[in-house]
């Protein structure tokens, strides 16, 4: 078992190497070599679920002196081996769905290279067992992403998407670094197993510094799970193709803060981090984040960013669970959200394959029809999100989260129960346009239902999306990720009050609209354009540049070139230019200033004297 979990880490490596050191100019044989690796790493990854023993191995990597040493080790307890079905099932039905969707593509050969990279850098976060080494694969998540969103460069839009969620998650990374150093300053190690009893040895440690630690390890997980104020990359990067979206956007790389932050917690103790101070921060942050993403979606007409706002909105739930001191519920909707956000992203995908590419749901509708499968697949997501109650998996884990919520915090309550009723109403106003009602374009017209290797994804995924959430599957999985003992209080009639009004709303303003009845609305123009947040950061950005531009260039024109280099340099050039006219070779000239300087000698002899 502990050679299959090495294989899991480094299949995914040796893919990438394979393709990209030998495999480049044959575009199908990379594709295929790099789906069957992620179809061995999905195998492995069931093999690894049901083995009863954890696997907890290890080897030195830097030692010095009595330092403890950095170790690359690999912890494959249940809380991984759970995330890691999610990384290993998603990748692999996306690499499906790309055989498929990128049939086409001049670069194919690359594309699925990054989708290599991307396996084995998203693995080694799962599989790390210390914040050193995961440290190591989060930046190697951020490379792999960079690479992946901007697949697509000839696009500016793509290539400055890309740029935009390269240096967001640098800030974020920036304070998961200073998180860990200051961490290991208190506890005296990196390994997570470690730290619980590194904190009780050094007892004496401040639970304020403690808590600043905490909150600059969480500034990692806003970068990747692109929580407020980091949010704004994510949107974004739905310029890469589709089913990088699904993979990377909505499924695995923006859940990698959330299972850092579960890992994290459940390492330390929840009794530790509840006496932390400000730790409760991050609870309002997710809920934020949560409320200001899904009021953004409800006015977008993108198809990708619709559902990009609604990643934004259920990272924050995420987020929320965990700030909150319950990280099982956190994950718990984590892993319900991968599969049916990934059957919304591969839908969406079918849908723009199907419409050439259009992604305006104005220019959709009447796909109903055309694409029976997908439309069917699309509706069961849509429901899961919603968290249709029941039947669906995604009722379970918002249940969950909002029951937390309930007994915690009443205000972060109220802003769950509110993205709820918000989250119903934009995907709704999504299916309605896109789905129902006539076709509004050529393209739409002449849609047709995409093929089985696309579609079969879409089925595996939807059934996941009614499945998964309930005790029996959920529980086998992870102990983390089972439905709580469900009872009718407030967090239930709450949920229920929020789909219900939400279908309503949706219904009576998209049902049977041809032009969205809210676009003169000075309202939902704010919620259209984002808050405006993109445009003050540029503004702050520009202008904040601009300033330190200007006086570095001031400091380096005037001060460093003009007053010091300059200055000094015109001295030596002057003195240089009279010495040099004092040694012209001119005799006269000698003589002159000879007769010149016996005058100036006689008179200082004679009268100054």
């Amino acid at each position: 078992m502990n050679s299959l979990a090495w294989l899991l880490l480094g299949l995914p490596l040796l893919s990438a190497a394979v393709i990209h050191l030998g495999l480049k100019r044959m575009q199908s044989i990379s594709a295929i070599a790099s789906t069957a690796s992620a179809g061995a790493t999905l195998l492995f990854a069931i093999i690894l679920l049901f083995s009863k023993n954890d696997i907890s191995v290890a080897f030195n990597w830097i030692s010095i002196g009595g330092f403890e040493g950095i170790k690359i080790g690999l912890e494959l307890d249940q809380l991984a081996k759970g995330m890691m079905l999610i990384v290993t099932g998603v990748g692999f039905l996306v690499h499906l769905f790309s055989l498929a969707y990128m049939k086409d593509d001049k670069a194919k050969a690359r594309y699925f290279c990054g989708l290599s990279l991307f396996m084995f850098s998203m693995t080694g976060i799962v599989l790390a067992s210390n914040f050193i080494m995961m440290f190591i694969f989060w930046e190697l998540v951020g490379l792999s992403s960079y690479l992946l969103i901007g697949h697509w460069y000839e696009k500016d839009s793509a290539a400055d998407a890309a740029k935009k969620a390269f240096l967001t998650n640098r800030i974020g990374d920036f304070g998961f670094m200073i998180g860990i150093l200051m961490l290991w300053g208190i506890a005296g190690t990196f390994t997570f197993d470690g730290l619980a009893a590194g904190l009780a040895a050094s007892s004496g440690y401040s639970l304020t510094f403690l808590g600043i630690a905490t909150l600059c390890i969480f500034a990692g997980a806003m970068g990747k799970s692109a929580q407020a104020p980091l949010h704004v990359w994510l949107p974004d990067a739905m310029e890469g193709p589709t089913p990088v979206s699904a993979l990377i956007h909505a499924a695995t790389m923006v859940a990698a803060g959330v299972f850092m932050m579960a890992r994290f917690y459940t390492s330390i103790g929840t009794e530790v981090i509840d006496a932390l101070w400000g730790v409760h921060t991050i609870a309002w942050i997710g809920g934020i984040t949560s409320l200001l993403a899904a009021l953004m979606a409800t006015q977008q007409d993108d198809i990708k960013k619709i559902l990009a706002y609604s990643t934004l909105s259920q990272l924050g739930y995420m987020v929320m669970a965990v700030g909150l001191l319950n990280p099982e519920a956190g994950m718990f909707h984590l892993y319900t959200h991968a599969w049916f956000k990934a059957l919304l992203f591969l839908g969406s995908g079918a849908v723009i394959y199907a419409c050439h590419h259009e992604q305006n749901i104005w220019k959709m509708g009447g796909l109903k029809k055309t694409m029976p499968i997908t439309f069917f697949t699309f509706g069961i997501g849509t429901l899961a999100l919603c968290g249709f109650p029941f039947i669906t998996s995604g009722f379970w884990s918002k249940e969950q989260i909002l029951e937390v919520a309930w007994l915690s915090n009443k205000p972060l309550f109220i802003i769950a129960a509110l993205v709820a009723f918000l989250t119903t109403f934009y995907m709704f106003r999504l299916f309605f346009i896109a789905f129902l009602g006539k076709s509004r374009s050529n393209h739409a017209d002449h849609a047709k239902e995409v093929g089985p290797l696309m579609f079969v994804p879409l089925i595996i995924l939807a059934v996941l999306a009614l499945i998964s959430g309930f005790s029996p599957v959920a529980g086998a999985i992870a102990p983390a990720y089972e439905a709580l003992d469900f009872h009718i209080g407030a967090a239930f009639i709450t949920s229920i009050l929020a789909v219900v009004l939400g279908f309503l709303l949706a219904f009576k303003l998209y049902a049977k609209a041809d032009e969205d009845p809210l676009a003169d609305n000075k309202v939902a123009k704010v919620f259209r354009n984002k808050f405006y947040i993109d445009e003050a950061y540029a503004k702050v950005v520009g202008y904040g540049q601009d300033s330190v531009a200007a006086l570095v260039h001031f400091f380096d024109e005037l001060i460093i070139g003009g007053l010091i280099v300059g200055g000094f340099s015109r001295a030596a050039g002057g003195i240089g230019r009279l010495f040099g006219r004092l040694q012209s070779g001119n005799l006269q000239g000698y003589a002159t200033l000879f007769g010149i300087g016996v005058l100036l000698v006689i008179y200082i002899t004679v009268f100054v004297s």
